[in-house]
């Protein structure tokens, strides 16, 4: 599907043409990372080579993605590459849209996971817990700062529930690696973040060797 500046920004769109292009080259049946920022800036590959990883794992994150977004691009982000083993972090940015509804957002994760059942019967999907937030902190960016309020940890943790209990409807695996991100207050550690949602490496490593055990399970 080729996507236009009409259903996403001229950005985004250019991040899906770039990936199509991209995807002609990949190897099918291999790990696929996909979902928005947070599993965008995922630093895998670097990470692969770092701590000899010897999976093969793409990324398909796309910074700002909603789920309504990935719907658009799921031929793309996902059914070209025909992955056997796919780990979604998708949603996050729904949270603090405009009319966010926890009920309307599982409707459209439950709509992408049975289109991944239907083109790839096959597949094992995990689910991924959306990690917790930081608006306590001072991280000298009142402006995000804003928009953090909006991905409270008490929304969090609702829409964490409600993706665990549809998980259980599906053929797919809810996964939390989150215990390692948590400061004493059940935020986001300070160290781990840039302005209370997105991660540096640092946080990124924190989850790495749990979420390769899913990697790594038969």
């Amino acid at each position: 599907m080729v996507l236009t500046a009409k259903q996403l920004s001229d950005e985004k769109a250019e991040k899906i043409k770039h990936y199509s292009i991209l995807n002609q080259y990949v190897r099918k049946g291999e790990v696929l990372f996909t979902g928005s920022s947070l599993m965008e800036q995922f630093p895998i590959y670097e990470f692969i080579q770092d701590f000899g990883i010897r999976e093969r794992i793409y990324n398909r994150g796309v910074s700002g993605f909603t789920s309504s977004e990935m719907i658009l691009a799921l031929d793309t982000l996902i059914f070209q590459l025909e992955p056997r083993k796919i780990i979604i972090n998708i949603g996050t940015n729904d949270l603090s849209a405009p009319g966010y509804s926890v009920e309307e957002l599982l409707q459209r994760y439950e709509y992408i996971l049975e289109k991944i059942q239907e083109r790839l019967p096959g597949t094992r999907v995990y689910v991924m817990a959306y990690y917790p937030s930081n608006s306590e902190c001072d991280f000298g960016n009142e402006a995000a700062r804003e928009w953090v309020k909006l991905r409270s940890n008490e929304k969090v943790g609702e829409a964490n529930e409600a993706i665990k209990n549809m998980a259980d409807r599906h053929p797919v695996k809810y996964i939390d690696v989150n215990r390692n991100l948590y400061d004493g207050d059940g935020n986001l550690k300070k160290e781990y973040s840039i302005e209370g949602v997105h991660m540096y490496a640092n946080g990124y490593r924190a989850i790495l060797d749990e979420l390769m055990e899913y990697v790594r399970e038969d």
